[in-house]
C-alpha cells in the first residue's frame, strides 16, 4: 500500500500539482475569490443593473442577466427575479453624481482583478494613471456580460456553447493581457483563458445542478436572505475560477512546456 501511495505522489509531483497547490496558497486564491464576490456584489451589480435598465431591447433587466450566468430554469429563476429585480425607475432616480459613483467603484472592482492578475504573474502594481485600462476593461466585460445574455435569447445548444467558449476564452485572454499592460506575452496567457472558460462551464453546470434547488429551498426557508446567500456563493465560485484560471494557466507555461528564452 505505500508503494502505491509513493508512485501516486511522485505521479501528483511530475504533474507540477504540487506547486499548483503551493502556488494557490501563496495567492491565498479562497481569500481573493471571496474578495471578489464581496465588490462584485457591492460595486460592480449596482452599475450593472442601471446599464441592463437601458437596454433597449428590454430583455428582462439585470435580474435576467443573473439567471442566464447562474444557469437557473424555472422556480429557482423566478425565484431569483421576484428578489433581484429592480425597480423600472431605476433610471429616473439616478443622478448624475450617482452613475458617477457607480462608475468609480466599478473601476474599483476592475482593479482588484488587475490586482489577482498582477500577483499570479508576480509583477509590480502599475502606476495609478493606468486606472483608464480598467476603466476599459470594465466597458469590455458589461460588453461581454451583455452580448451573452442577448446570445443566450437567440442561440440554443451547440451554436451557442460554440459562440460562448470562443467569445468567453477571447475575453479573458485579451483582459489579462490589457490589465496587465501587455507585460505578459499572448502566448504564455492563452492557457489561463482556456482554463478560465473551462471553470466557468463547469461552475454554469454545477450551479444547474446544485444552486437550482438550493435557491427554491432558501427562499422557502430564509427568504430574500437566502436567495442572496446563493448569489454570493456562486459569485465566490466565479472570482475563485477567474483567479484560478488565470493562475493554471501560469502552472501549465511553467511546468508543461519547453523552456525557452523571452526573447
Amino acid at each position: 500500500m505505500k508503494r502505491y501511495l509513493r508512485v501516486l505522489h511522485h505521479g501528483w509531483d511530475r504533474l507540477g500539482a504540487t506547486a499548483l497547490v503551493r502556488r494557490g496558497r501563496e495567492l491565498e486564491l479562497m481569500h481573493r475569490a471571496l474578495g471578489f464576490a464581496t465588490l462584485a456584489l457591492v460595486t460592480l451589480a449596482p452599475l450593472l443593473i442601471v446599464v441592463a435598465a437601458v437596454d433597449p431591447l428590454r430583455r428582462g433587466g439585470f435580474a435576467s442577466w443573473l439567471v442566464d450566468g447562474m444557469g437557473l430554469t424555472g422556480q429557482s429563476a423566478r425565484a431569483v427575479t421576484d428578489i433581484i429585480s429592480p425597480s423600472p425607475r431605476v433610471v429616473d432616480t439616478t443622478s448624475v453624481w450617482g452613475g458617477v459613483a457607480l462608475a468609480v467603484f466599478g473601476v474599483s472592482f476592475a482593479g482588484s482583478v488587475q490586482n489577482g492578475y498582477e500577483r499570479i504573474w508576480k509583477l509590480p502594481s502599475g502606476p495609478w494613471h493606468r486606472v483608464w485600462r480598467q476603466a476599459i476593461w470594465l466597458v469590455a466585460l458589461t460588453a461581454y456580460v451583455y452580448q451573452e445574455v442577448q446570445t443566450g435569447a437567440a442561440l440554443h445548444g451547440p451554436e451557442r456553447i460554440a459562440l460562448t467558449s470562443v467569445t468567453g476564452v477571447l475575453f479573458f485572454w485579451w483582459g489579462q493581457h490589457f490589465l496587465l499592460g501587455g507585460q505578459v506575452r499572448w502566448r504564455d496567457l492563452l492557457p489561463g483563458a482556456v482554463a478560465t472558460m473551462i471553470g466557468l462551464i463547469g461552475l454554469r453546470g454545477f450551479s444547474y445542478l446544485v444552486f437550482t434547488p438550493l435557491v427554491i429551498s432558501n427562499a422557502v426557508s430564509y427568504g430574500t436572505v437566502g436567495v442572496v446567500l446563493v448569489v454570493e456563493s456562486w459569485l465566490i465560485g466565479v472570482g475563485f475560477v477567474v483567479y484560478g484560471g488565470a493562475m493554471t494557466g501560469r502552472w501549465f507555461r511553467e511546468h508543461h512546456r519547453p523552456a525557452r528564452g523571452d526573447g
